[in-house]
Order: C-alpha cells, then sequence, then structure tokens
C-alpha cells in the first residue's frame, strides 16, 4: 500500500508531502492545478519515463519519494530475489530527475534502474487513466482480462511448459530435416576425407618427422656412391689390385737372389690382400646403406602423399589429423540423424496430442470463467447506471498458441433488442469508463496488487452515473486502496482521505500545494465543484448534505 509521497520541485509543486489512506482517496482541484502532475509524480518513482521539462524552473533537480507499508507476498519475494533489503514489510522509492535530463532511481537507498522499478511497480500499483480504456477496444486483450477474472492460472501454466516444449522439439526437428537435405552431400565430402587421410594413417607432427629422416637419409645415398666408386677402383678392371699384382708378377721370379726385392714382393702381395679385404669390408658397408636407399625411397613417396594432402585440404599434419577425427565423429552423427529425427518426430506426436488435450481443458475451463464473468459484470454495469447492457463473451476455438486454442472477445448491446457487438463499435467514452470500472471492479479481489490508481474514471459521465461510479470505488476501497483524480463531486463526497491541489502565487512564481482536508474542508471544497468560486450558503448546505448521505453509504 502507497501510504505517503514526497514531491520536491515537480514542475508547480515546489515541496509537497502527501498522506494516503489504505482505502478511498480522493483528489481534487481546479483544472489546471496540478492533478495530471500528481500522477506524473507517481508514474515516474514507477520508472515511467520522466522528460527533464517536469523539473521546476530554476532547480537542479526534482525528486520524487514514495513510502510503500504492508507489501505483498509477491513483492517480498521479488525483493528477495533482487536482493533488496527491507524491514517491517516497507520500502521508500525515490527518483530523481535533474535538469540536464539525467535520472537516477534508488529503492531503501540502494540504487536501482528504472526497470527494476517498473517490475516491482508494476506488482504496487495498478494505474487506470483514459488510455487504458483502449484496452477495451483492442480484442487481443480481452483474453488477459478474462483469465485475470479467473484468477487460477494452473491448467494454462501446465499448458504453457508443454507449448515451450513442443516448441523447442520442433525447432530441433526443423533443423535436423534441414541438415538432412545436405546430408548426402556433406556425406561424400567426410568420406573423402575420411579415405584420403585414413589411408596413411597420419600421426600429429609426422610431416616434420619425416622431412628430418628424410635429410638423413638421402646422406647415405651418396655415401652407396662413394663405396661403390671406392670398390671399383680398387678391385675393378685397371684398378689399384690390378697394378699391385702387376708389380709383382714383375718381380716374383727376381725375389730369389734378392733379399731385398722378396721383401719387398712380400710387402706388395701384403697390400693386395689388404685391399682385396677393404674392398670386401666396403663391399659390406654398401650392402647396408642399400638397406636405408629402400627407406629413402619410402620416405620419399610419404613425404610426397602427405604434401599432395597438405596441398589439397590446404593444411598442415596436425590439421590433417584434426580433420579426420571431426570428419569420423560428423559422419557417426549424420549417420545416426535419421534414427534421432525417428525418435523426435515421435516425440513431437506425443507433445502435440498432450498439448492439444491441455489446451481442450483449458477451453472448457475458460468457457466456466467466461460464464461468470458475463454474470458478474452484467451485475457492475446494471449498478453503475448501465442497466439493461448486455455483454457477452465470444469464445471461439483456433490455432495452438502460447495462450492456448482461445479466440476471446467481449460484446456489448447497450441498448435493449440490439444484438451485441464488438465492444469498438459500441460503446461511448462514458460507457467505456464504466466498462473498465465493472472490470477492475470484478477482478480486484483476484489479484495481489494493493494499489488502485483512476485518473478521470469520470470522463464522460455526470449525474446518477457518476453518484455510482463514487460508491462502486468506495467500496472497492474496502479491499484495495484506491486513489482517484475527480472532477465531480458525486465521486468526491465518497472519498475516505480528501485532498485539494491548489495552484496559488507565492512570491510571484507559481506553486501547487497539496491538502489533507478536514469535514468543513471537504465541505468547502464539494460546494466549490457543484457551484464554483465562492459558494453559497445554500450550495454549502448542500454539500454537507451529500457528504452526510455518504457517510451513511
Amino acid at each position: 500500500m502507497l501510504k505517503e509521497i514526497y514531491i520536491k520541485n515537480l514542475a508547480v509543486i515546489r515541496e509537497a508531502v502527501i498522506p494516503l489512506a489504505d482505502k478511498l482517496n480522493i483528489f481534487t482541484g481546479e483544472t489546471g492545478a496540478g492533478k495530471s502532475i500528481l500522477i506524473n509524480g507517481i508514474n515516474a518513482v514507477l520508472g515511467q519515463r520522466c522528460s527533464k521539462d517536469i523539473v521546476r524552473t530554476g532547480c537542479d533537480k526534482a525528486v520524487i519519494t514514495a513510502l510503500f507499508v504492508n507489501l505483498s507476498e509477491d513483492v517480498r519475494k521479488k525483493l528477495d530475489e533482487l536482493g533488496i533489503d527491507y524491514e517491517n514489510d516497507e520500502i521508500t522509492v525515490t527518483r530523481e530527475i535533474s535538469a540536464d535530463g539525467r535520472s537516477g532511481a534508488r529503492i531503501n537507498g540502494r540504487t536501482a534502474t528504472a526497470s527494476v522499478l517498473k517490475e516491482i511497480g508494476s506488482m504496487m500499483i495498478d494505474i487506470h487513466g483514459q488510455h487504458d480504456n483502449q484496452i477495451l477496444l483492442d480484442s487481443d486483450r480481452h483474453l488477459d482480462i478474462l483469465d485475470s477474472f479467473g484468477g487460477d492460472d494452473t491448467l494454462l501454466d501446465e499448458y504453457r511448459v508443454t507449448f515451450r516444449e513442443l516448441q523447442n522439439t520442433a525447432r530441433h526437428l526443423g533443423e535436423l530435416k534441414k541438415l538432412e537435405k545436405s546430408r548426402l552431400e556433406r556425406s561424400l565430402y567426410l568420406n573423402e576425407i575420411i579415405d584420403d587421410i585414413g589411408s596413411l594413417e597420419l600421426s600429429e607432427g609426422e610431416d616434420d618427422e619425416l622431412e628430418q629422416e628424410y635429410n638423413i637419409a638421402r646422406n647415405s645415398e651418396n655415401t652407396i656412391i662413394a663405396i661403390k666408386n671406392a670398390v671399383s677402383a680398387i678391385i675393378g678392371e685397371d684398378t689399384a689390385n690390378d697394378m699391385i699384382a702387376s708389380a709383382e708378377g714383375e718381380i716374383s721370379e727376381f725375389t730369389e737372389d734378392s733379399p731385398e726385392l722378396t721383401s719387398l714382393y712380400e710387402r706388395l702381395s701384403a697390400v693386395e690382400i689388404e685391399l682385396a679385404d677393404i674392398a670386401a669390408e666396403l663391399e659390406k658397408v654398401a650392402d647396408k646403406a642399400e638397406l636405408d636407399g629402400q627407406r629413402l625411397e619410402y620416405l620419399r613417396d610419404r613425404i610426397n602423399s602427405i604434401n599432395k594432402l597438405k596441398r589439397k585440404y590446404m593444411a598442415d599434419c596436425t590439421e590433417l589429423v584434426k580433420m579426420y577425427n571431426n570428419a569420423c565423429e560428423e559422419i557417426t552423427q549424420l549417420e545416426n540423424n535419421d534414427s534421432e529425427i525417428k525418435l523426435l518426430s515421435e516425440k513431437r506426436e506425443v507433445l502435440l496430442h498432450k498439448v492439444t488435450e491441455q489446451a481442450k481443458a483449458l477451453y472448457d475451463y475458460r468457457e466456466k470463467v467466461a460464464e461468470k464473468f458475463v454474470a458478474s459484470v452484467t451485475a457492475e454495469l446494471e449498478f453503475l447506471n448501465m442497466s439493461g447492457t448486455v455483454i457477452k463473451v465470444r469464445h471461439e476455438k483456433g490455432k495452438l498458441t502460447v495462450n492456448g486454442m482461445d479466440i476471446v472477445e467481449f460484446l456489448i448491446s447497450a441498448n435493449k433488442g440490439e444484438e451485441p457487438k464488438p465492444i469498438a463499435k459500441i460503446a461511448s467514452g462514458g460507457e467505456l469508463s464504466r466498462i473498465m470500472l465493472a472490470l477492475k471492479s470484478v477482478i480486484a479481489d483476484k489479484d495481489s496488487i494493493d494499489t488502485m490508481i483512476f485518473d478521470e474514471i469520470d470522463t464522460g459521465v455526470s449525474g446518477k452515473a457518476a453518484q455510482k461510479i463514487g460508491i462502486k470505488l468506495h467500496e472497492i476501497g474496502k479491499v484495495r486502496q484506491v486513489i482517484c483524480v475527480t472532477h465531480l463531486s458525486q465521486i468526491a463526497v465518497m472519498a475516505d482521505n480528501h485532498l485539494m491541489i491548489e495552484k496559488k502565487i507565492i512570491d510571484y512564481r507559481t506553486e501547487t500545494s497539496v491538502t489533507q482536508l478536514d469535514f468543513n474542508g471537504r465541505k468547502s471544497e464539494i460546494a466549490r465543484i457543484m457551484g464554483g468560486e465562492n459558494p453559497s450558503s445554500l450550495m454549502l448546505e448542500t454539500a454537507e448534505e451529500e457528504l452526510r448521505k455518504a457517510e451513511s453509504i
């Protein structure tokens, strides 16, 4: 409940403390006195957009602070979620609007955003202005009104859980089916990667290792060539061994007569044997090197194969291995795609059946709610001087949406014998105000919003109809705090707390003050509303009589 509003430097209001009762609070005053400024101030603490133009001329900023008490359970839960501390079920909400256009907000002294104010404010105050009558003209909003009257969202909440699961399942299924269309082409590409890279059985970094080994092996090939040349030089034709053998032959027949030649001959024979032995050893080394040559050929072929793949896929060896692994994983997913599509299709059918049954149950529930709604609103309209008005709920089945399958529109007939038609085609401004008041009245005890504000609910009405509106606001005030701005005495006399908004000239500047009226003050204000400035004694007596009558209601 809104207990008090403090306003400073807001337009023509220099400073005001406005106390509010927990029942029906009525604001009256001359046209232009600043009643709309009060509503703007309340809107500000509810997080609505504010213009710097509302800052009082010559001031740095405007400040509006609202004290809320006896917080509902929903509001306390929201404050707990937001981590905002509170004591004794009270909070103060402050909004500051600077002359340079900046604004700030606080809840219990803690900085808050406008969106947080709006979220919490919507749970504490319901403001009804003339523009809210447009809700009645928008048939898309009628289902929300009907559900608010029903007051039990159990079936709707259960339906929405299933509906959203159905939506997610259908979305996933659609994505898989889109993939299915390109699956064959993708599979061919993936299989090509798997065949190309898989056939080589690559390992990460293998290309660098092979290049290193290849460089070493290529040196072995040069060694083989050198060895073979050396062997040929030793034991080939016209080589060292032949020359030594020839030298031996030349001196062999003279060795018997010359010990010195005998010694040289023996040395030549030893050299010949040594060279033959060296040639044999070299041939052994060459044989071993031949094996390394085969490795060289293998290395050359493998390096060429790897380089071909690297050029084809523009990737190094490590990246090729990753491509292969990813391709294997993806191809497995694609192969499982068919079974997943089948499972999801079956799940969708189950959910579609379930959500359809839930929608039917919700439709049946709303059908019963609609009957009670018509009866309750008809009774309220009859009280509000719209006797004979017929209101009907056109309730049809449509496609499944997040709100069910229901298509709801309110129809009205204000004249006996006329078929009910859409409200937008029938109702006048005054009728819209009373219809909306009737709706607010029947819904008042269905939600947890403590405060209802009516700005000019009296538009287009007068006389007895206005009196009925006043009585109805007083009745709502028994279960909810009601704040109402009015120009009509029939409504003003019903106030539990009457506040007068008055414009004065102080020190050559316009200022608006807000005064809580006692009985005599109310009598004078009611007389002014009925008869204008400087009311006669007869008008004052009439005002007092009306106030006494209101007290007895």
